[in-house]
């Protein structure tokens, strides 16, 4: 029976929206294991331009689904450039609604550096002016912002011609030579640390730094003096967490991977229970709930990452191990590196990648209830074998389905405009962190082919409202 032409072209948008939200997931414009930085950059430059000319409604919807900070911010800078396009007063509030909700939720450093780049690209529409002041005004405290994001409130103010919300921030930022004291306590004592050493301990950490080092502070006294007022991600840079307890799960990877293999045996115990513990607390509610569960897991050399990525596929490969662990029912999750590796703690990446073999592993034996792979999808020992063996067992061994698949995979591919796929019967889903692998099980059913993009867009809906309405809470 031949597909009606609707069918067909609903279709094709569905799978052009889930390559950009694959892109949009994994991509951060730095260089890759097989890609360059320019090369990364070029490729999502045209993925974003091609996704908000002809799909714009679902380009802004994007803001609401877990894409990374560097794409969102590409996103915001897309509509506000192209506020025109945006299909009249309606479509601009949708738009308005959207861009302020995921503002919201960036690292203010982020925002300052996109409103940046929108006074360099000389945006400054009346919308635009707009969401700026809504944001600006939503900041706790400006003076912070003043000491700490300096050159980026300066930009955003006169950028967009707003009033500060106190003279005195005002005139830190512009004329600040005119007071001789402030009564903001951040503002007065970045005054007073230009030449006392005792005031820089009153900075933030990342302003105190430079402090310290133009006074001369030895690095451990310094870190010592100003641990009480380092953030948690602050302490976790300088490596002085001593409770693993409270890191994410991929950034607790990462920092397993980061350690000498003397030392993650020394502290197995410790290490593996906090892995354990950000998977379960990932996990949630659902823990327990996915029944028998078979992971196939890239160690391969290509999962060493880049030199701005070290380890990060193989961080996320470790992390999707332990939550997939937490989501299976007990005693019922086997996992299968490429490498042959049993003892998680202690992978690292090296070898060829023979996902054929781990493939054919996995689905040796009681059928799982779920299948997932998580790999960039270069499938070299030998070349297409993991393609073929998912053919085979999809439209002969399993045509039912009675197994789930899905491949999961943390590289963008500059070339393809995509993650790379293993087989067309297994959707494919980029991944950034592996605490969004059960949101991304979810939105990969529709990269089979068997919902169009009324169904993609009735579920970017829903997930619009929820954004939305966890956003005015």
């Amino acid at each position: 029976m031949t597909t009606p032409p609707e069918t067909v072209s609903d279709l094709i948008a569905a799978e052009d929206v889930l390559l950009f939200v694959n892109a949009a997931v994994t991509a951060t414009g730095q260089r890759e294991f097989r890609s360059s930085a320019g090369e990364q950059r070029l490729s999502l430059a045209f993925l974003h331009e091609y996704v908000r000319v002809n799909y714009r409604p679902v380009y802004a919807a994007a803001l609401a689904l877990d894409i990374n900070d560097h794409n969102a911010a590409m996103i915001v800078e897309q509509l506000l450039r192209t506020a025109d396009e945006a299909g009249g007063a309606d479509g601009k509030r949708a738009e308005g609604r959207l861009i302020a909700a995921r503002l919201a939720r960036m690292p203010p450093q982020r925002v300052y550096r996109l409103f940046r780049a929108l006074r360099a690209a000389k945006v400054n529409n009346r919308r635009t002016r707009a969401i700026v002041r809504d944001w600006l005004a939503g900041r706790a405290d400006l003076g912070h912002d003043a000491v700490k994001y300096r050159a980026g409130l300066k930009a955003v103010a006169r950028h967009a011609h707003l009033p500060l919300a106190t003279a005195e921030s005002g005139d830190f930022l512009f004329a600040p030579r005119r007071r001789v004291r402030y009564e903001h306590p951040y503002l007065d004592a970045y005054r007073r640390a230009q030449y006392e050493q005792g005031a820089l301990y009153e900075l933030p950490f990342t302003v105190a730094e430079g402090f310290a080092a133009k006074h001369g502070v030895r690095r451990a006294v310094f870190l010592e003096r100003i641990a009480p007022r380092m953030t948690r991600l602050e302490r976790l840079r300088t490596e002085r967490a001593s409770d693993l307890t409270v890191m994410p799960l991929t950034r607790l990877a990462l920092y397993v991977l980061s350690l000498p293999f003397g030392a993650r045996v020394e502290r197995r115990a410790e290490l593996t229970a906090a892995l354990r513990g950000a998977a379960l607390r990932v996990a949630g509610p659902y823990a327990g709930t996915w029944g028998r569960v078979a992971a196939v897991l890239d160690d391969s050399y290509s999962a060493s990452g880049s030199s701005v990525k070290r380890r990060r596929p193989l961080a996320v490969a470790l992390g999707c191990h332990f939550l997939l662990d937490a989501l299976a029912a007990p005693g019922a999750y086997a996992a299968h590196w490429t490498s042959g590796a049993t003892d998680p703690l202690l992978v690292r990446p090296w070898g060829p990648t023979p996902l054929g073999a781990r493939i054919l592993d996995a689905l040796e034996g009681p059928a799982p209830d779920r299948l997932v792979i998580v790999s960039d999808g270069w499938d070299n020992a030998p070349p297409g074998l993991a393609g073929e063996v998912l053919r085979v067992w999809r439209t002969r061994l399993d045509p039912g389905r009675r197994t789930s698949a899905v491949h999961v995979n943390p590289v963008y591919d500059a070339a393809g405009f995509d993650v790379r796929r293993l087989a067309p019967s297994v959707p494919t889903a980029g991944i950034r962190d592996a605490e969004d692998l059960a949101a991304l099980v979810e939105i990969a059913q529709f990269a089979e082919g068997r919902m169009g993009l009324a169904e993609l867009r009735a579920y970017l809906d829903r997930r619009v409202e929820l954004f939305l309405r966890e956003a005015t809470r």
